[in-house]
């Protein structure tokens, strides 16, 4: 069966960096493009990043853009997300996602992962 399993996540002081990893398991992984998506206590879960299936396109919402970067080794079955300038705001359970078409919306993601908590402290 499909598995997508992240790890990376942590606490982190404002300004700090981190990087969480997703590695995917039971699709073609080359096949599917990838997203980023977090939800923080008390609301809804919103699209952070997307990249497309060879890597070649990336796609941000606007209050992560210049900040994060989405990557992908196709080798490894593995998708990043590096996150640098970190603040408060950014603090939520961050999940990874596989879709066959990709875009910004939940609903065009096939398969998703557990998540992983980033916690980021003033």
């Amino acid at each position: 069966q499909v598995q997508l399993v992240e790890s990376g996540g942590g606490l982190v002081q404002a300004g700090g960096s981190l990087r969480v990893s997703c590695a995917a398991s039971g699709l073609t992984f080359s096949t599917y493009a990838m997203g980023w998506f977090r939800q923080a206590p008390g609301k809804e879960r919103e699209f952070v990043a997307g990249i497309t299936r060879s890597g070649g396109s990336t796609y941000y919402a606007d209050s992560v853009k210049g900040r994060f970067t989405i990557s992908r080794d196709n080798a490894k079955n593995t998708v990043y997300l590096q996150m640098n300038s970190l603040k408060p705001e950014d603090t939520a359970v961050y999940y990874c996602a596989a879709s066959r078409w990709g875009g910004l919306e939940e609903s065009g993601y096939d398969y998703w992962g557990q998540g992983t908590q980033v916690t980021v402290s003033s």
